[in-house]
Protein backbone atom coordinates (compact mmCIF):
# COMPACT_ATOMS: atom_id res chain seq x y z
CA UNK A 1 0.00 0.00 0.00
CA UNK A 2 0.85 3.61 -0.51
CA UNK A 3 1.71 6.34 1.87
CA UNK A 4 -1.53 8.66 2.66
CA UNK A 5 -0.80 12.18 1.24
CA UNK A 6 0.55 13.95 3.34
CA UNK A 7 0.59 17.74 3.44
CA UNK A 8 4.17 19.87 2.31
CA UNK A 9 4.21 22.41 4.81
CA UNK A 10 6.13 22.98 8.22
CA UNK A 11 5.49 21.18 11.04
CA UNK A 12 3.77 24.09 13.68
CA UNK A 13 2.59 21.05 16.26
CA UNK A 14 5.58 20.29 18.03
CA UNK A 15 3.60 17.72 20.74
CA UNK A 16 2.86 15.61 17.85
CA UNK A 17 4.32 12.57 16.20
CA UNK A 18 2.84 11.46 12.87
CA UNK A 19 0.16 8.89 13.12
CA UNK A 20 1.95 6.93 10.28
CA UNK A 21 5.24 6.50 12.53
CA UNK A 22 3.30 5.82 15.69
CA UNK A 23 1.71 2.52 14.19
CA UNK A 24 5.15 0.90 13.95
CA UNK A 25 5.95 2.00 17.47
CA UNK A 26 6.46 -0.65 20.38
CA UNK A 27 5.95 -0.26 24.06
CA UNK A 28 9.69 -0.90 24.87
CA UNK A 29 8.59 -2.76 28.28
CA UNK A 30 5.51 -5.45 26.85
CA UNK A 31 6.33 -4.71 23.20
CA UNK A 32 2.38 -4.13 23.10
CA UNK A 33 1.29 -1.61 20.23
CA UNK A 34 1.11 2.31 21.53
CA UNK A 35 -1.64 5.12 20.55
CA UNK A 36 -1.67 8.60 21.09
CA UNK A 37 -2.75 10.25 24.38
CA UNK A 38 -2.58 13.45 25.65
CA UNK A 39 1.01 14.58 24.56
CA UNK A 40 2.03 10.95 25.49
CA UNK A 41 2.42 7.51 24.30
CA UNK A 42 0.58 5.08 25.88
CA UNK A 43 0.19 0.66 25.48
CA UNK A 44 -2.87 -1.02 26.51
CA UNK A 45 -1.22 -2.39 29.53
CA UNK A 46 -1.16 1.31 31.03
CA UNK A 47 2.67 1.96 30.23
CA UNK A 48 2.54 5.28 28.96
CA UNK A 49 5.72 7.92 27.75
CA UNK A 50 5.44 11.62 27.70
CA UNK A 51 6.50 13.35 24.34
CA UNK A 52 8.65 16.67 25.23
CA UNK A 53 7.61 19.78 24.29
CA UNK A 54 10.53 20.03 21.51
CA UNK A 55 7.95 16.92 19.44
CA UNK A 56 10.33 13.64 20.61
CA UNK A 57 9.04 10.69 22.73
CA UNK A 58 11.31 8.58 24.90
CA UNK A 59 11.06 4.88 24.74
CA UNK A 60 14.25 3.87 26.43
CA UNK A 61 12.50 3.32 29.70
CA UNK A 62 14.95 4.21 31.26
CA UNK A 63 17.42 1.31 29.67
CA UNK A 64 19.72 3.90 27.45
CA UNK A 65 23.70 3.07 28.00
CA UNK A 66 24.82 6.18 27.21
CA UNK A 67 23.57 10.03 26.65
CA UNK A 68 24.69 10.29 23.19
CA UNK A 69 26.56 13.54 21.68
CA UNK A 70 26.31 16.65 23.83
CA UNK A 71 24.69 19.60 22.74
CA UNK A 72 28.00 21.38 21.67
CA UNK A 73 28.63 18.48 19.24
CA UNK A 74 25.06 18.63 17.98
CA UNK A 75 25.26 21.90 17.13
CA UNK A 76 28.82 21.31 14.98
CA UNK A 77 27.15 18.85 13.56
CA UNK A 78 24.49 20.81 12.21
CA UNK A 79 26.89 23.77 11.25
CA UNK A 80 29.00 21.55 9.15
CA UNK A 81 25.63 19.61 7.28
CA UNK A 82 24.00 22.93 6.26
CA UNK A 83 27.06 24.51 5.15
CA UNK A 84 27.01 21.40 2.46
CA UNK A 85 30.13 19.74 2.27
CA UNK A 86 28.61 16.11 3.13
CA UNK A 87 26.05 16.95 0.13
CA UNK A 88 27.32 14.17 -2.09
CA UNK A 89 26.81 11.63 0.37
CA UNK A 90 23.23 12.52 1.30
CA UNK A 91 22.66 12.56 -2.48
CA UNK A 92 23.91 9.08 -2.94
CA UNK A 93 22.00 7.81 0.30
CA UNK A 94 18.58 9.30 -0.72
CA UNK A 95 19.12 7.56 -4.11
CA UNK A 96 18.65 4.28 -2.82
CA UNK A 97 15.17 4.07 -3.02
CA UNK A 98 12.94 1.10 -1.13
CA UNK A 99 10.13 1.93 -1.97
CA UNK A 100 6.64 3.55 -0.31
CA UNK A 101 6.97 2.72 4.03
CA UNK A 102 8.92 3.77 6.89
CA UNK A 103 12.16 4.70 6.77
CA UNK A 104 14.36 4.48 10.04
CA UNK A 105 17.61 6.15 11.06
CA UNK A 106 19.85 4.83 13.35
CA UNK A 107 21.77 7.32 15.68
CA UNK A 108 20.19 9.73 13.52
CA UNK A 109 21.69 13.12 15.17
CA UNK A 110 19.73 16.01 13.32
CA UNK A 111 18.22 13.58 11.11
CA UNK A 112 20.09 15.50 8.03
CA UNK A 113 20.27 12.44 5.80
CA UNK A 114 16.91 11.06 6.54
CA UNK A 115 15.05 14.52 6.03
CA UNK A 116 16.80 14.51 2.42
CA UNK A 117 15.68 10.65 2.16
CA UNK A 118 12.01 11.55 3.14
CA UNK A 119 11.68 14.28 0.71
CA UNK A 120 13.03 12.61 -2.40
CA UNK A 121 11.08 9.26 -2.06
CA UNK A 122 7.83 10.27 -0.50
CA UNK A 123 8.60 7.91 3.26
CA UNK A 124 7.58 8.57 6.58
CA UNK A 125 10.95 8.43 9.13
CA UNK A 126 11.79 7.66 12.34
CA UNK A 127 14.57 9.23 13.94
CA UNK A 128 16.36 6.90 16.47
CA UNK A 129 18.96 8.50 19.17
CA UNK A 130 19.78 8.73 22.46
CA UNK A 131 20.87 12.09 22.60
CA UNK A 132 18.49 14.59 23.56
CA UNK A 133 19.86 17.29 21.99
CA UNK A 134 20.01 15.61 19.25
CA UNK A 135 16.56 14.39 18.91
CA UNK A 136 15.13 18.23 19.63
CA UNK A 137 16.59 18.80 15.94
CA UNK A 138 15.54 15.70 14.29
CA UNK A 139 12.02 16.59 15.70
CA UNK A 140 11.59 19.63 13.48
CA UNK A 141 13.84 18.12 10.19
CA UNK A 142 10.57 17.35 8.35
CA UNK A 143 6.90 16.89 9.05
CA UNK A 144 6.93 13.61 8.14
CA UNK A 145 9.85 12.58 10.63
CA UNK A 146 8.97 11.08 14.29
CA UNK A 147 12.02 11.61 17.21
CA UNK A 148 12.44 8.74 19.14
CA UNK A 149 15.14 7.90 22.05
CA UNK A 150 16.05 4.57 22.02
CA UNK A 151 19.39 2.30 22.37
CA UNK A 152 20.20 -0.27 19.47
CA UNK A 153 22.05 -2.14 22.51
CA UNK A 154 18.65 -2.57 24.23
CA UNK A 155 16.51 -2.93 21.42
CA UNK A 156 14.69 -1.06 19.25
CA UNK A 157 10.95 -0.05 20.00
CA UNK A 158 9.67 -1.08 16.67
CA UNK A 159 7.43 -3.96 15.03
CA UNK A 160 9.03 -7.23 13.57
CA UNK A 161 9.26 -5.96 9.77
CA UNK A 162 8.33 -2.79 10.15
CA UNK A 163 10.98 -0.84 7.93
CA UNK A 164 11.49 -0.27 4.11
CA UNK A 165 14.54 0.94 4.86
CA UNK A 166 17.38 1.06 7.89
CA UNK A 167 19.90 4.30 7.32
CA UNK A 168 22.84 3.99 9.58
CA UNK A 169 25.54 6.75 9.09
CA UNK A 170 28.70 6.24 10.87
CA UNK A 171 26.56 4.72 13.54
CA UNK A 172 26.09 1.67 15.87
CA UNK A 173 24.79 -1.77 13.40
CA UNK A 174 23.57 -4.51 15.41
CA UNK A 175 22.81 -7.15 12.40
CA UNK A 176 20.21 -8.97 14.48
CA UNK A 177 17.98 -6.24 15.53
CA UNK A 178 18.58 -4.56 11.82
CA UNK A 179 16.98 -8.23 10.29
CA UNK A 180 14.41 -8.30 12.77
CA UNK A 181 12.95 -4.57 11.74
CA UNK A 182 13.03 -4.59 8.07
CA UNK A 183 11.10 -5.68 5.73
CA UNK A 184 11.66 -8.92 3.89
CA UNK A 185 12.35 -6.80 0.59
CA UNK A 186 14.04 -4.02 3.18
CA UNK A 187 17.07 -2.71 2.65
CA UNK A 188 19.64 -1.63 5.21
CA UNK A 189 22.01 1.17 3.88
CA UNK A 190 25.19 1.86 5.23
CA UNK A 191 27.89 4.48 5.71
CA UNK A 192 31.13 3.98 6.95
CA UNK A 193 34.61 6.14 6.77
CA UNK A 194 36.50 5.34 4.21
CA UNK A 195 40.37 4.64 4.85
CA UNK A 196 41.50 8.13 3.35
CA UNK A 197 37.92 10.25 5.20
CA UNK A 198 39.54 13.35 6.30
CA UNK A 199 43.29 12.15 6.48
CA UNK A 200 44.48 15.98 5.94
CA UNK A 201 43.03 16.41 9.16
CA UNK A 202 43.75 13.34 11.19
CA UNK A 203 47.01 14.06 10.06
CA UNK A 204 47.30 17.61 11.03
CA UNK A 205 45.29 17.72 14.32
CA UNK A 206 46.39 13.98 15.31
CA UNK A 207 42.29 13.22 15.18
CA UNK A 208 41.50 9.19 15.57
CA UNK A 209 42.00 7.08 12.67
CA UNK A 210 40.07 5.07 11.10
CA UNK A 211 40.21 1.53 12.05
CA UNK A 212 42.21 -0.42 9.08
CA UNK A 213 39.98 -3.35 10.26
CA UNK A 214 36.74 -1.10 9.76
CA UNK A 215 35.75 -2.74 6.97
CA UNK A 216 35.83 -6.42 8.26
CA UNK A 217 34.46 -5.71 11.72
CA UNK A 218 31.23 -4.02 9.44
CA UNK A 219 30.99 -7.02 7.98
CA UNK A 220 31.09 -9.32 11.30
CA UNK A 221 28.59 -7.31 12.84
CA UNK A 222 25.96 -7.79 9.79
CA UNK A 223 26.40 -10.89 8.37
CA UNK A 224 25.00 -13.71 8.74
CA UNK A 225 21.57 -11.86 9.51
CA UNK A 226 21.69 -9.61 6.21
CA UNK A 227 23.79 -10.44 3.05
CA UNK A 228 25.99 -7.30 1.44
CA UNK A 229 23.56 -6.47 -2.21
CA UNK A 230 25.68 -3.40 -3.12
CA UNK A 231 28.33 -1.44 -2.18
CA UNK A 232 30.02 2.02 -3.71
CA UNK A 233 32.64 4.72 -3.03
CA UNK A 234 31.92 8.51 -2.11
CA UNK A 235 35.44 10.50 -2.84
CA UNK A 236 35.27 14.17 -2.73
CA UNK A 237 37.64 17.03 -1.98
CA UNK A 238 36.28 19.51 0.57
CA UNK A 239 37.63 22.98 0.91
CA UNK A 240 36.54 24.20 4.33
CA UNK A 241 36.93 27.34 6.46
CA UNK A 242 38.25 27.07 9.29
CA UNK A 243 34.88 27.35 11.03
CA UNK A 244 34.16 24.41 8.90
CA UNK A 245 37.13 22.13 10.34
CA UNK A 246 36.46 23.19 13.78
CA UNK A 247 32.85 22.02 13.48
CA UNK A 248 33.86 18.89 11.72
CA UNK A 249 36.38 18.32 14.57
CA UNK A 250 33.34 19.10 17.34
CA UNK A 251 31.02 16.74 15.89
CA UNK A 252 32.72 13.63 15.56
CA UNK A 253 34.62 11.12 17.68
CA UNK A 254 37.57 13.17 18.11
CA UNK A 255 35.44 15.91 19.96
CA UNK A 256 36.00 13.12 23.01
CA UNK A 257 39.51 13.15 23.24
CA UNK A 258 40.90 16.71 21.77
CA UNK A 259 41.28 19.80 23.67
CA UNK A 260 39.23 22.52 21.35
CA UNK A 261 41.53 25.54 22.56
CA UNK A 262 44.36 23.44 20.84
CA UNK A 263 42.49 22.93 17.87
CA UNK A 264 41.81 26.23 17.42
CA UNK A 265 45.04 26.97 17.39
CA UNK A 266 46.36 24.70 14.89
CA UNK A 267 43.57 25.20 12.63
CA UNK A 268 44.56 29.46 12.95
CA UNK A 269 47.92 28.53 11.54
CA UNK A 270 46.94 26.89 8.44
CA UNK A 271 45.78 29.09 5.05
CA UNK A 272 42.05 28.67 4.04
CA UNK A 273 40.18 26.84 2.59
CA UNK A 274 41.84 24.25 4.24
CA UNK A 275 41.80 21.06 2.08
CA UNK A 276 40.22 17.50 3.21
CA UNK A 277 38.79 14.30 1.45
CA UNK A 278 35.92 13.14 2.26
CA UNK A 279 35.70 9.27 1.73
CA UNK A 280 32.94 7.23 2.59
CA UNK A 281 31.98 3.29 1.87
CA UNK A 282 28.31 3.23 1.15
CA UNK A 283 26.92 -0.48 1.64
CA UNK A 284 23.52 -1.78 0.75
CA UNK A 285 22.43 -4.80 2.98
CA UNK A 286 19.48 -7.10 2.49
CA UNK A 287 17.66 -10.48 4.43
CA UNK A 288 19.12 -13.36 2.86
CA UNK A 289 16.73 -14.84 0.27
CA UNK A 290 15.13 -18.51 1.56
CA UNK A 291 16.50 -20.94 -0.17
CA UNK A 292 13.84 -23.25 -2.86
Amino acid sequence: MGQPELRRQPCTDTSAVHPSVITHLRCPVCRESLSPAERALRCARGHSFDIARQGYVDLTAGRAAHTGDTPEMVAARESLLAAGHFEPLAAAIAEEAAGPGLVVEVGAGTAHYLARYVRRNGNVGLAIDTSKAALRRAARADERIGAVRADIWQGLPIADGAATAILDVFAPRSGPEFARVLRPDGRLIVATPGEGHLAELVDALGLIRVDPAKRERLHKSLNPALVLAAARRIRTALALTRADAHALVGMGPSAWHTDPAAIARALEAMPEPIAATLDVDLTVWQLPRPNV
